[in-house]
């Protein structure tokens, strides 16, 4: 092809998000997967079409190989539909969108299925016996006994994951209070914009506005992190890594899935199917953060303006902002940064600062704090969101950033369709 194609943002579907150990604690990454997809192919009349899927999830277990094929054959999709696998912590769904994306604007594929999984319920466990049943498989006749034999309770204790950084062995919300100290993020600032991510939230639920957006799973029908709450409540919740940072303004380990449809215009028109918004760019990137230069999930503060600056925008251009609320402090962190002068010439190379937002254009129907974040499905439900968003107010463009595990993030650039 002479030009690039645009690319189609149709809609999306995901299952409630669920609290840990909550409504899908009996639910695998598959289960979860599949109905998400199955959602996605229902609403949008999908059946027998052959469509890739690119997903992925953070918390995997052995059996998850090719995990996006077997939750796709579930699904009324025809078989001969590929799977790809997709990991990059967080932003998995957003990557594995942008992907698809590439794929759709060459002219590669004319649609494509981009998704994400995570359940904090069934987290993998590894055993020391790993090791000795290994051996023992190795061993041949007398040598394999001699191997068992070679078993002690020490084996059998459980190993669970970490969930600190291997490069620091910090957590991620002891990372991200260090950056709370840098950047001056008080507890007040992170309570008020927990309050309005639940009050959005609960607002977006009541008008209906998820009607399109989310199926009903495993007998939940609204997202369960979802809290009547208050600044007030939250101002009376203890730190929860030694800082300012609590249970109440971070997003809480979740069980959930998101899918979200991308495809060509003409592949779109011919089956008569709502356009949305286009996905016009994305970006992804690293920081040094184990070497101090930056923090870990700041990436998102560096990518943002090298994929808007790509396209002659700047903040001030866009008509929504989606920041995922990993906690309230890297929101708060992100803005701060963007309105600093001296920070935005010396590590951006702009002339002042990148911007501000407005907050009335942030996070608009809630975000991970009010929703929940089942790591690797936060792109995708962000996508959808915001490309709904932007269809309800006939136009404009969205910019999205999510953080990642590693000091990686990524970017998207959307603009409804015309």
């Amino acid at each position: 092809m002479d030009h690039p194609r645009p690319v189609a943002i149709i809609g999306g579907n995901r299952i409630p998000f669920a609290r840990a150990g909550g409504a899908y604690a009996g639910k695998s990454n598959k289960d979860m997967l599949s109905g998400a997809l199955a959602g996605l192919v229902a609403r949008y009349h999908l059946a027998g079409e052959v469509i890739e899927v690119a997903a992925g999830a953070v918390l995997r277990h052995a059996a998850d190989t090719s995990l996006t094929r077997e939750a796709l054959l579930d699904t009324q999709l025809d078989p001969a539909s590929p799977g790809l696998d997709v990991s990059r912590a967080c932003a998995t769904s957003l990557d594995a969108a942008g992907i698809l994306a590439d794929r759709i604007s060459l002219g590669r594929i004319d649609a494509g299925i981009a998704a994400g999984v995570d359940s904090a319920s069934d987290i993998p466990v590894e055993f020391a016996v790993g090791p000795v049943l290994a051996k023992a498989r190795r061993a041949k006749g007398v040598g394999r006994a001699k191997a068992l034999l070679a078993l002690r309770p020490r084996h059998l204790a459980p190993v669970l994951p970490a969930l600190a950084e291997p490069r620091t062995g910090l957590s991620m919300g002891e990372h991200q209070e260090i950056s709370n100290r840098r950047w001056n993020i008080e507890r007040a600032a992170q309570d008020e914009l927990a309050a309005a991510s639940q009050s959005r939230l609960a607002e977006a639920w009541e008008r209906g506005f998820f009607d399109d957006l989310v199926t009903d799973y495993a007998g939940l029908d609204i997202d369960e992190n979802l809290r009547d709450t208050s600044e007030d409540k939250l101002a009376r919740l203890a730190p929860a890594f030694g800082g300012t940072m609590t249970a109440g303004n971070s997003s809480g380990l979740t069980d959930g899935a998101a899918s979200v449809l991308l495809a060509s215009e003409d592949w779109a028109r011919e089956r008569h199917l709502p356009i949305l918004a286009r996905l016009v760019d994305y970006e992804t990137g690293a920081v040094d953060f184990a070497g101090g230069q930056e923090g870990l999930l700041t990436a998102p503060m560096m990518l943002a303006p090298r994929l808007l600056a790509r396209h002659g925008l700047t903040l001030a251009d866009m008509d929504l902002v989606e920041i995922h609320e990993a906690f309230a402090a890297t929101v708060l962190m992100t803005l701060t940064a963007w309105e600093d002068e001296e920070w935005c010439r010396s590590r951006l190379g702009l002339p002042g600062a990148f911007g501000t937002v407005d907050r009335d254009r942030l996070n608009v129907t809630g975000s991970s704090i009010a929703t929940g974040h089942p790591f690797a499905a936060t792109g995708a439900r962000i996508l959808a969101t915001a490309a709904k968003a932007l269809s309800e107010r006939g136009g404009g463009r969205a910019l999205i950033t999510v953080c990642a595990a590693g000091g990686q993030g990524s970017c998207a650039l959307i603009e409804a369709a015309p």
